[in-house]
């Protein structure tokens, strides 16, 4: 396993190591003492799956008084996966980062707390699974509008299907958003 620093503090790309053979690959998608070791230390709590089709845009979302990080990877298909800083008063404050997520590269994103999360599909259709610190709450959902001008995000999908709810989400200058603790 390897992980690599990414533009904002704390967001990493984790290179999972697989053993590849005849009859397809083997991998360890989490490995408490290994990730730990690697910087990425949150005991998850719930996992969760989705499937999507191509030209799905999901997010950005977040939890704002139960924070969750997630540990995203990919086991069909191929997305854009994006993390950004939402942390009023942090120096990467507005910021985002994306990185293709696939079936073939096997990485995943680790994204902490404090930051909100969405992706793009790319291929055909795409399996996305995640790992989450804390447990979904309702009353803690926020996010932040997708196509908000001030994050100028390139989402890589031309004409992007995303649901009425984030359509309905906050630009970030008007989201109720969680305060940076350094």
């Amino acid at each position: 396993m390897k992980t690599l620093e990414t533009t904002l503090p704390g967001v990493l790309i984790v290179e999972v190591a697989a053993f590849v053979d005849e009859r397809g690959y083997f991998m360890e998608t989490w490995h408490h003492e290994r990730y730990r070791a690697a910087g990425i230390a949150p005991a998850f709590v719930q996992s969760n799956a989705a499937h999507s089709r191509e030209g799905v845009l999901r997010g950005l979302h977040f939890q704002l008084g139960r924070p969750q990080a997630k540990l995203v990877w990919v086991p069909h298909g191929e997305i854009l996966d994006v993390a950004v800083d939402i942390r009023r008063g942090s120096p990467t404050f507005g910021r985002w980062f994306g990185t293709v997520l696939s079936r073939e590269n096997r990485r995943q994103l680790f994204v902490p707390a404090g930051f909100a999360h969405g992706y793009s599909v790319l291929s055909g259709t795409a399996d996305v699974v995640y790992q989450c610190s804390d447990f979904y709450a309702p009353a803690e959902e926020r996010g932040v509008r997708w196509d908000d001008p001030a994050l100028g995000i390139a989402w890589s999908v031309e004409a992007p299907i995303v649901s009425g709810k984030d359509r309905a989400l906050p630009l970030l200058a008007d989201a109720d958003l969680p305060e940076y603790a350094p």
